[in-house]
């Protein structure tokens, strides 16, 4: 009898697409017994955004989860996800990263390497498949599906075919939007099974909510592997649910062979558990259709919405979703998967926000446009590249090819902090925040961020709160009637008012100075210390001429490249700010010297404030 394998992800794509991987390590080894008693093929439990939630929100030493998973989990392999050239970060390392980063994964618990690049482009992929074999363990090589004018079966067949070749051991198609449709599964399934002897492996989100009939039309097209997830963490965003997968299958030629009493004891654990990450749960639990014809998926949507919610530009994001899939076109149709979904989204929300088309343009996209990420599927818009980069020459080889080994520097850069290579790798996806990481945990104050306690949740559900905006406003004997009728974005300190006093309407600044607690009951208290001055001493101006350095979208500063009195020309990087996940070059519209400085390394900024100051030549 034919048998379906199954590959679970509730340890890793469960709860990165519904709780925005904030499951804790403590949380996943008791139940480790009971998933390692069922039989999967592979348990995916690492990789993809697991290791940045580790150090970033968690706490948590990545490859320490790796050694805790490994031995809870003797008789399961544990396979993890890779970006190929990319590992888990949002560049290209040098060939010696990709190998010290497979060896060492492979040397701390992972069997199964599933390498993918956001681009297709195998030439990214080739060093971290040679790598996974020399490790002696099992590389999968993923083809990223997508829907455009140029990826049709004969391109994805194709490329299974250069993946055989290289010598990868299984071929998974990662429909990681959820765009796969049933029929055209059942064709690319039989396509590729007719040119590879190779195991076939789907992998399909349940966003657009056909992936269960995608797995079920691929197993009748031959397909040896398929990937589900716990009911616990299934569906929405997340995949087709394991034991529903297992229900249909049984009694067939496809049985899978897998308990379902064992998979329900599991899913009463996962369902206990998850209640606990209630303040991280996605709005992308239910299907969600519109993926279909914007062609972005669940996890990007939630992303642009909370970008869009910090400017105070959560109206338009249908504007947002009109303008990726142009972007899109005008990049050649790389597949929106990271981080190619981050740079086309980021793209697209300045193009709504600056109120003009590459008016402003992301340094990924640069990057991108100039060949730094590898070859685009389709023909690029060469009005845009020209807009973009100018006359700078593309090019056209293996990006890597430029970088030179980088492994010895980044050892000396951690030097005193790193105890070993997995501690130097640490630092070498996230530099900045892997240093913090390193410092913190040599200090002892490594602390994740808190889970709040179910009582918060109902706070949050309570009955709406009114606040006044209707005065009659008596001064000297004199009454003024004064209403509200909106407010404009501010900073922490300035917010614009408009109001109607005496039925005329004016706009009115209001600056905070003080605080006090109003919501304690036990009557007001000041907030206590003063708030933190800018670097300058003085609070941000607002930007009002070309001197003032300003950023297109808020993020985070991670880097401060000028000083007061440097010079610097038009064009020059002054500011490193991290948004959306990417980390962008903020740049002088001016050739001069800098005169003032407003921010430093962590603070927060929005493009209502101003930087740096320079004053022109």
């Amino acid at each position: 009898m034919a048998k379906v394998q199954v590959t679970d992800l509730v340890l890793r794509d469960g709860h990165q697409s519904l709780i925005a991987t904030r499951m804790r390590t403590d949380d996943m080894l008791p139940i480790c017994g009971k998933l390692d008693q069922v039989g999967f093929w592979s348990l995916e439990a690492w990789g993809g955004a697991t290791f940045d939630a580790c150090v970033r929100f968690l706490k948590e030493d990545p490859w320490e989860r790796l050694k805790k998973l490994r031995r809870a989990l003797p008789n399961t392999r544990i396979q993890m996800l890779l970006r190929g050239q990319n590992l888990l970060g949002y560049r290209h390392y040098a060939d010696d990263v990709v190998r010290a980063f497979v060896q060492k994964s492979a040397d701390n618990g992972i069997d199964v390497f599933r390498v993918f690049d956001a681009m297709n482009d195998i030439r990214n992929m080739r060093v971290a498949i040679e790598a996974v074999k020399k490790s002696g363990k099992h590389a999968q090589g993923a083809i990223s599906y997508t829907v455009s004018p140029v990826h049709d079966i004969a391109y994805f067949v194709e490329m299974a075919k250069q993946l055989t070749d290289m010598g990868v051991d299984s071929i998974a198609i990662k429909d990681m939007a959820g765009l796969l449709t049933p029929y055209t599964a059942f064709e690319l399934v039989k396509a590729i099974k007719a040119v590879t002897s190779l195991p076939v492996n789907t992998h399909s989100h349940a966003t657009a909510g056909l992936s269960a009939m995608v797995h079920m039309k691929a197993v009748e097209a031959g397909v040896d592997i398929i990937d589900c997830c716990n009911s616990a963490f299934s569906e929405g965003a997340s995949h087709a649910t394991t034991e529903s997968l297992v229900a249909a299958l049984q009694g067939t030629e496809y049985d899978t062979g897998l308990s379902l009493p064992l998979l329900q004891d599991i899913a009463s654990y996962f369902r206990e558990v998850r209640k606990k990450y209630w303040q991280f749960e996605m709005d992308t639990h239910l299907v969600d259709t519109r993926i279909l014809t914007s062609q972005v998926p669940g996890g990007m949507i939630s992303n642009l919405s909370n970008q869009l919610k910090e400017q105070g530009a959560l109206n338009r994001m249908d504007e947002v979703m009109l303008e990726i899939p142009r972007v899109r076109e005008d990049l050649g149709f790389p597949p929106l998967v990271t981080p190619t979904s981050q740079i086309v989204g980021t793209q697209a929300v300045l193009n709504v926000l600056t109120g003009g088309r590459y008016k402003s343009v992301t340094n990924e996209v640069k990057g991108y446009l100039l060949g730094r990420y590898g070859k685009a599927p389709g023909a690029v818009n060469e009005e845009v590249r020209k807009m973009a980069v100018g006359d700078q020459e593309v090019i056209t080889c293996r990006p890597a090819d430029l970088i030179s080994d980088e492994l010895d520097k980044l050892r000396g850069d951690i030097e005193g902090l790193a105890k070993n290579d997995e501690d130097v790798l640490t630092y070498a996806m996230f530099p900045d925040l892997g240093r913090t990481f390193l410092q913190e945990r040599a200090a002892g104050s490594l602390t994740p961020e808190p889970l709040l306690p179910p009582e918060a949740k109902e706070a949050t559900a309570s009955p709406a709160v009114y606040a006044p905006n209707e005065f009659n406003v008596t001064l000297h004997g004199e009454t003024y009637h004064i209403r509200i009728t909106g407010s404009g974005r501010g900073d922490d300190s300035e917010r614009p008012f408009y109001v109607h006093i005496d039925g005329v309407s004016e706009e009115v600044l209001v600056e905070t100075l003080d605080e006090i607690e109003v919501s304690s009951g036990s009557g007001a208290t000041r907030k206590g210390g003063d708030k933190p001055a800018p670097a300058t001493g003085g609070k941000r101006l607002r930007p009002s001429h070309a001197g003032h350095v300003t950023t297109a979208m808020p993020g985070t500063i991670v880097d401060v490249k000028v000083k007061v009195g440097d010079k610097v020309k038009a064009g020059d990087g002054v500011l490193i700010i991290e948004a959306m996940k990417m980390e962008n070059e903020v740049q002088s519209a001016v050739t001069g010297t800098v005169i003032a400085v407003f921010v430093a390394k962590g603070d927060a900024a929005t493009p209502d404030q101003v930087l740096v100051e320079i004053q022109p030549e």
